[in-house]
């Protein structure tokens, strides 16, 4: 233990997480996309969050860019890179549970062990890993950034599913096929199972066909 750990105490708060969930009327947790670039993470995590507003209850998307512009901008891509990437997402995350907060990250997270260690990090029930499942190839096809053929012409190096490995998830809560079911689909099966856990109340706003 450092001598910085050693003159640390952890402040309890009066307010519980309990009584923040009370207040907002459902359960808290995080929905952990993980996935390829270019497998859609981003795009079902933004319109799973806008649903899940339109129906009144607390959400916040993380995606994985945006947090590399800021809170993790000092970071790179190498493995250890990566699994401190994860593990700072984690740590905010878990704020937002505490908070009474729904938080969706959407990050490619590509290594078992990284998302294993970010699960531990919460209660049973607190983490829910999304598998969003699409192949090489379509991801490959769609390259909305133009980051994969960057990737073959050797401009970016260790870059997940060309020059570095994405370890498919052995045993996620929920599994997305984008490459086959549209975006809605996906929104519905995510709420369809959150509902079925009582994680969300029954009775919302069904999913728009135009999200």
């Amino acid at each position: 233990m450092s001598t910085t750990e050693r003159n640390l105490t952890w402040n309890d708060s009066p307010i519980q997480k309990a009584d923040r969930r009370d207040q907002n009327g459902h359960h808290s947790f995080v929905l952990w996309l993980t996935g390829l670039s270019g497998a859609g993470k981003s795009t079902v995590a933004n319109a799973l969050q806008a649903v899940l507003h339109e129906q009144g209850l607390q959400a916040y998307l993380l995606d994985g860019d945006n947090l590399r512009m800021g809170l993790n901008s000092d970071l790179g891509f190498s493995a250890d890179d990566r699994t401190e990437n994860v593990r700072r997402v984690a740590e905010v995350s878990k704020l937002f549970v505490d908070a009474g907060i729904i938080v969706i990250t959407a990050l490619i997270s590509p290594y078992q062990e990284d998302r294993d260690a970010a699960r531990t990090r919460y209660e049973d029930g607190e983490f829910v890993e999304v598998f969003v499942d699409c192949a090489l190839e379509v991801c490959e096809e769609r390259d909305p950034k133009g980051l994969y053929k960057r990737a073959k012409d050797g401009q970016i190096a260790n870059f997940t599913g060309i020059s570095s490995p994405y370890e498919r998830p052995t045993s996620p809560e929920i599994v997305l096929h984008t490459d086959n079911d549209s975006v809605v689909s996906c929104v519905a099966q995510v709420l369809d199972w959150l509902r079925a856990k009582q994680y969300i109340p029954d009775g919302q706003v069904p999913v728009e066909s135009n999200q």
